[in-house]
């Protein structure tokens, strides 16, 4: 009796152990998956034991989190991407807010683009957690896929999101629909730092038209310095007229329709 009790002592705290050091692996706010805590020498059946006794809560199949934490959008994507090798990454406007060029504070909840190669989709748990955000998601192969990506830290995560560069581009990728150009413009105004290498980079590697043209036209009307140091021989603008703007006035320069206000724009 004695032996046995000794027992089950010494197995109840190698499992405190084992979680303990699991747990000290992520910040608060991280997520758990059951393939990778195997990995790291926790079982599935001590898994198991785990969510029975509320050291860890189940938000999906095969992923979980500290019971009473509450893991961010950034948290758990960060956490996939580390944990099941995926390539999601944040894009567009948001990762040009979390470098400090978004163009106005936005009202109501938060608007998280993330954007992800053609093989990749988010998993159900994921897109049906509230996370007090709206989440777009869209797959796009605009780019090669670690072209313009770079790290940013949100509460103790590393996260994978776009260079401004690249962050740019994507907004105009998704306008008219999801932004207004003229407001782009507005943002455009203020990345007088952009790498003239990179852009280059990007402007030659993208396959939307739309998106260079669109940029190339910004970038000028802008009358950044770095402007000048791009060989726009070197990027394909494709052939034949883009109406981007109903009713609007057309550039011949760069063969695109645009808004109105944005060409009179001074």
């Amino acid at each position: 009796m004695v032996y046995y009790f000794f027992y089950l002592c010494t197995m109840n705290t190698e499992r405190k152990t084992k979680i303990n050091r699991l747990l000290q692996k992520q910040p608060s706010g991280g997520l758990f998956f059951s393939e990778w805590m195997y990995k790291h020498g926790i079982s599935y059946e001590l898994q198991r034991r785990y969510r029975e006794t509320q050291w860890l809560t189940s938000i999906g199949t095969g992923v979980m989190i500290r019971s009473e934490d509450e893991p961010t959008i950034y948290s758990a994507l960060s956490c996939y991407n580390k944990q099941q090798d995926k390539h999601f990454h944040i894009g567009a406007m948001t990762a040009l807010d979390l470098q400090g060029h978004a163009h106005y504070i936005p009202v109501g909840k938060q608007t998280v683009v993330v954007f992800s190669p053609k093989n990749e989709t988010l998993p159900k748990w994921l897109l049906n957690r509230e996370w007090n955000v709206i989440l777009r998601a869209f797959t796009t192969q605009n780019f090669s896929e670690n072209l313009g990506i770079t790290e940013d830290e949100q509460n103790g995560f590393s996260l994978q999101i776009s260079s401004l560069e690249r962050a740019f581009m994507e907004c105009l990728h998704l306008a008219p629909e999801y932004y207004n150009l003229t407001d782009l413009y507005y943002v455009m105004e203020t990345l007088n730092g952009l790498r003239p290498n990179l852009v280059q980079q990007l402007l030659e590697d993208c396959k939307s038209v739309k998106v260079k043209r669109l940029f190339l036209y910004m970038a000028e009307k802008s009358e950044h310095a770095w402007f000048k140091y791009l060989n726009l021989e070197q990027i394909n603008l494709g052939n034949g007229k883009r109406a981007l703007a109903k009713n609007g006035v057309y550039n011949a320069k760069y063969q695109i329709t645009l808004p109105k206000d944005l060409i009179e724009y001074e």
